[in-house]
């Protein structure tokens, strides 16, 4: 079973009925027992970088993530908002503490040119990675004035472009983060979604 972590600014129909597709079995959730049961462990996101910290707070899940993340190394998945989370911080009205699962700040494209970055672009693998097994690189729909960059560009799995190189895909052990929404990204977000599942299961299956 995957958990969807529900804090009250997660798309959650659109994940969880990408999963029901694709044949998994999950379940939305705040309950900090369910999600520590589960195999792996989506993080939704859509709104502002402080408000997510503060309902994850009042929930106490911040540090039902860490846990679920550093003692087990159980499989997450970040998703806009939920992957800019997983960062040291974001300078998102005003500077605001994230979870620190990987170090690097989340920032505002600066530029003459339209923000937010809204539509469909293609991503790049930056290497091979058991998340890209049997996905071919294609186009992906972003929606996101913010964007992350890495302290450490080993944790960057896939880049895409606006205007400049744009973070798309990070990975560190078995924590992920997709800038752009897999559920919305027709058959390469399909597939990167489906492989995230792939991982959870293989995960269950071997406990």
């Amino acid at each position: 079973m995957i958990a969807i972590i529900d804090y009250g600014m997660g798309n959650l129909y659109s994940v969880s009925q990408a999963l029901t597709r694709m044949g998994y079995e999950w379940k939305i959730t705040s309950d900090s027992e369910i999600i520590r049961s589960a195999d792996g462990v989506i993080l939704p996101g859509v709104g502002a970088f402080g408000d997510a910290m503060l309902e994850l707070k009042k929930r106490g899940l911040i540090e039902v993530i860490k846990e679920i993340v550093h003692r087990e190394g159980k499989p997450l998945l970040g998703i806009c908002l939920g992957m800019q989370l997983l960062f040291t911080g974001s300078d998102e009205h005003g500077y605001h503490q994230g979870l620190n699962l990987i170090p690097g700040h989340v920032v505002r494209f600066e530029g003459d040119y339209n923000i937010p970055h809204m539509g469909w672009n293609e991503l790049r693998f930056d290497r091979p990675h058991p998340l890209f097994q049997g996905v071919e690189e294609g186009y992906a729909y972003f929606v996101h004035s913010f964007h992350v960059i890495p302290d450490n560009p080993s944790d960057i799995l896939a880049v895409t472009d606006y205007h400049q190189t744009v973070t798309a895909i990070v990975g560190r052990n078995q924590l992920f983060g997709m800038q752009f929404h897999p559920e919305k990204s027709g058959e390469t977000g399909r597939k990167l979604l489906e492989r995230f599942a792939a991982l959870c299961t293989d995960r269950g299956n071997r406990r």
